[in-house]
């Protein structure tokens, strides 16, 4: 049986194509996905992300925890600030990539809908004794609110000041009215907030932003518009991007893997590859053509690709590829072995039995975005 948000309806009537998504009925766009993204871009655009799974860490031993099933460290948050964090298998593999907030009585990480139950039990096995694990997904409602307009229509209906909310921080007010926790992040690039309330509340609240975000053109965009948003940022999704055949390391996410703290599940394994040196990185690319890179596609090194009469030195694999309405170009991530991966190389990628080329670019694609 799939799962339905407390905005399905909202869906239907706003036009949405509904897709099976996660174990839920989701919609994948409205007017279409290169509006969508160009709405985002532009002005504002409001996701539904009920979907993702919302786990609290309570108890006295909640910031140890959380410390050795992540690999950022989260004894540096304050009170109310968000961080980019991922959990790792013992062998550097990853287990899913989360964020992690920290509150005044307890911790909120928001993780993946589609690893909900995996990285429950994941949790459940690594649990410490004063660590307290509760499932709230079912609980709430979460909106993501996208793009350059994105303040000026959630600060009609909010009690506070949002200005002074920075970027991956988050805070408790109102929004219409509703008790809400809001926090400054999100998966597109832009500037914008995501808001946790109660699920009794959905169509209030849904409602209350349409009105207020009328004169900013505010439109419902989907999950194929989110995918494209956030792969023009080269931020990693997992299932192609990231999953346990890939570390931190390799994926460019060395930023948010801390040695310097405690040990945590994964430690040993990353600090080995990071002293003996990576052997493939995820790169970023954008094609020479009108060819999509698909995942699985496989990448090619010059001067002995098959093009060229070569039996074909493959050197990667796309992980992530689509058309780019922001930069009207063809996009593409991979992981690309050392030392092929060097900006300005240019590469081929074997699409449909044909050989396209593209050129290697340093990331993000789109350059114009709001927070980068």
């Amino acid at each position: 049986m799939l799962k339905r948000t407390p905005f399905y309806k909202k869906h239907l009537e706003a036009g949405g194509k509904i897709i099976p998504f996660a174990g839920f009925e989701m919609p994948i766009q409205y007017k279409g996905i290169i509006n969508e993204v160009k709405r985002v871009r532009t002005t504002v655009g409001m996701f539904d992300v009920s979907h993702m799974g919302r786990v609290e860490i309570s108890g006295p031993e909640a910031l140890e925890f959380i410390s050795q099933i992540t690999t950022n460290d989260p004894s540096k948050l304050e009170n109310f600030q968000a961080q980019y964090s991922c959990m790792c298998h013992p062998d550097g593999g990853i287990v899913d990539d989360i964020l992690v907030y920290r509150l005044p009585d307890k911790f909120l990480l928001v993780i993946n809908a589609g690893n909900k139950d995996k990285d429950l039990n994941w949790m459940v096995e690594h649990k410490l004794k004063g660590a307290n694990i509760k499932d709230v997904s079912d609980e709430m409602a979460q909106l993501a609110i996208q793009g350059p307009k994105a303040e000026s229509v959630v600060q009609k209906l909010s009690d506070i000041n949002l200005r002074e909310i920075k970027f991956y921080w988050s805070a408790d007010c109102e929004i219409a009215g509703v008790q809400t926790f809001i926090s400054r992040t999100g998966y597109t690039g832009e500037d914008g907030f995501e808001l946790y309330f109660p699920n009794n509340y959905a169509n209030k609240v849904w409602d209350a932003i349409f009105e207020a975000g009328k004169e900013f053109e505010l439109e419902p965009v989907g999950l194929g518009s989110r995918d494209t948003l956030r792969l023009e940022m080269k931020y990693c999704l997992y299932g192609n991007d990231i999953d346990k055949t890939t570390t931190p390391l390799e994926a460019g996410l060395g930023w948010i893997t801390k040695f310097d703290k405690k040990d945590f599940i994964g430690k040993s394994a990353l600090l080995k590859q990071k002293e003996e040196g990576l052997k493939r990185k995820l790169t970023a690319f954008i094609m020479k053509s009108k060819a999509i890179p698909r995942h699985h596609y496989k990448i090619f090194g010059l001067p002995v690709s098959p093009s060229q009469g070569g039996e074909g030195n493959q050197i990667g694999e796309v992980t992530s590829g689509n058309f780019s309405p922001s930069i009207n170009k063809c996009i593409g991530l991979g992981y690309i072995n050392i030392p092929y991966n060097k900006i300005d190389t240019e590469i081929e990628i074997e699409c449909r039995g044909k050989i396209e080329k593209a050129i290697i670019i340093k990331p993000p694609f789109y350059k114009n975005a709001t927070h980068k």
